[in-house]
Order: C-alpha cells, then structure tokens, then sequence
C-alpha cells in the first residue's frame, strides 16, 4: 500500500476511533456522505471489510483491526514529516483506550484528568476501570494498568508503581464489636471482600487467606466494598488511595494490618511509538511520581507481608 492511501487511511482511523459516520465527519470536517465513500473505496482496494454496520455504529471487523496498527505507523510517520517540516511540535490528537483496575481509574486517574486536559487538549482519553485482564492483541485497550505483570502477547511492560492495601472499618463497627488489639482478634469479625470466582488476579485472591473470618459480603467492585465497610458490615481491605478519601473509613491496626503491591504498565508494541499513546504514559508516569504519597501513605514500598500477617 503507497502512501497515495494515506487520505483513505485517515478517513479509516477516524471511524474506527470514533464509531459513527457523524463524528467521523466532524473530526473531518467533510460531510459523512465523504466518510461513507472513502470507505467503500478503501474496502473495495483492499478486497475486504473493514467494517461491521450495527445499531450503535461501526464496529471494525478482524481485517479492520489488522489495518489498525498499519494505519497508525502511518499516521506517526506522517506526523513525523510534518514536525520536521514545521519545525515544531504538533498539537497531539486523538483516542486513547486505557485500561486500570477499577480504584485506580476512579479514584487516581480520573481526578487528575485536569493535567492531561491542560498538556494535551486535542486528546480525548477513554477510561476502561475493570479489576479484570484486557488483551492489548486484541485491542481492548491501547494502554493497560494491571496487578499482574503479563508474560504474553507483543507489549512493552515497565513497573508504574507500588501501593499499599490497608485494612478498614467503621468507626460505629469498631465501637459495638469485640476490640480488635493484634492479629489474633481478626478471626472473631466479620469481613468483606471479592467474589472468588469472578476475581481474575492471583494477587488479590492469596490475600483471602489474611481474613480467617466470616466473610458476609462480597462484590467485584472494591468501591461497593468500601462502601459497605464505611456503613458497618464488617472489615476490608483497601486500598490507601482509596479510603484515605473518606472521613468514615478507619484504619484497623495502622501499620500492621498492611500489604504493598505492584502496578504494571503495558502498551502495545506496535503503537508506542505514537504521540498520543506517548503522552498518556507520559501523563501516568507523572501522575504516580505527584501522588506517591497518596499510593503508599507512609511514602515507602516494599514486597508483599502477605506470610507476617497471616494469622495461625
């Protein structure tokens, strides 16, 4: 494919980011009847379909996802060319799909938006907060905050940062309930925490272990936890930046009921070297360096305590 393409590929990446005919042709400005023909003359080159018509819009089919990462490379060699000819950086545009842990999206990534806003206006970022494993292969995401690092499929993986897990209750808890003074009164309270099946990582399920109680809750979202904890249903375990939030969370044997764990970062081999997926990591890499505090609370990291805390 020569890059007398490049026109139609443009009008390609525009619809498959942006899902209807209608926003496709404002990101373009050219009318959708434009969109429409520029598209069934790429298909009809290239001798497939690029994309599935439904209700909700246009959905790219497997050959569409393959074009995906060649349609990109030329759109940043393209940009490319132009920063060197300008001169100068070009304003970085675009969608960006980052996947977190649902408490970290919320709770970290979501509140700090107003910086990203400020370094990249043209970037719209779309904010997947699932507790659960998203495929970089099959573009569920174009950037994706985990527990676990990954060990398949063709991304770049750095560490982004430790947090710290603490355990909580109510105060109103704490006052009707037997005192809890070490580790050995935990088996006597009740606690909250994920469904076992339905929890994807290794690393939160060997916590379980911690509680050796009663466990009368238990939700897929740590938000639905906290909130159940901060109403009186029992303990959880949660994390810093989380509860340190809230006025009706308190923290149960402070500095010893306390677990760190690892955040990775994984980006998509074949677009990390495009501006915009440059400037999330960018934005992420900063985003965890200002809010270091907020993610350990004593400031310090280390390996998980699960064996210390382990009552026997």
């Amino acid at each position: 494919m020569g890059l007398r393409n490049w026109g139609d590929l443009k009008v390609f990446l525009a619809l498959a980011r942006e899902g209807t005919l209608a926003r496709a042709s404002r990101r373009l400005a050219v009318d959708q009847t434009t969109v429409r023909r520029r598209i069934a003359a790429l298909e009809a080159e290239l001798g497939t379909l690029l994309f599935d018509r439904t209700p909700a819009g246009y959905a790219p089919t497997p050959g569409g996802r393959r074009l995906m990462p060649i349609a990109e490379a030329m759109e940043a060699e393209s940009l490319s060319v132009e920063r060197a000819l300008a001169g100068s950086d070009l304003l970085v545009q675009g969608v960006v799909r980052l996947a977190t842990p649902e408490a970290f999206g919320s709770e970290v990534v979501a509140r700090d938006l107003a910086f990203l806003a400020e370094r990249a206006p043209g970037l719209r970022l779309e904010l997947v907060a699932e507790t659960r494993h998203f495929s970089l292969t099959k573009r569920e995401a174009d950037i994706a905050v985990s527990l676990a690092r990954p060990t398949t499929g063709r991304a770049t993986v750095q560490k982004l940062t430790d947090y710290r897990l603490q355990l909580y209750a109510a105060a109103a808890y704490l006052a009707r309930e037997e005192p809890i003074r070490s580790l050995a009164d935990l088996p006597r309270h009740r606690s909250i925490w994920y469904i076992d099946d339905l929890l994807h990582y290794v690393e939160l399920k060997e916590l379980e272990a911690f509680f050796q109680s009663e466990i009368v809750f238990r939700s897929t979202s740590v938000e639905a936890q906290a909130n159940a904890c901060a109403e009186g249903a029992g303990l959880a375990l949660l994390p810093h930046f989380l509860a340190a939030r809230r006025t009706d969370l308190v923290p149960v044997l402070d500095g010893t009921a306390t677990f760190t764990r690892t955040l990775w970062l994984s980006v998509h081999a074949d677009l990390r070297s495009l501006p915009r997926i440059a400037t999330v990591v960018d934005f992420l890499k900063d985003l965890v360096a200002r809010r270091r505090a907020l993610l350990l609370g004593d400031g310090e990291s280390g390996p998980p305590t699960l064996m210390r805390l382990t009552v026997r």
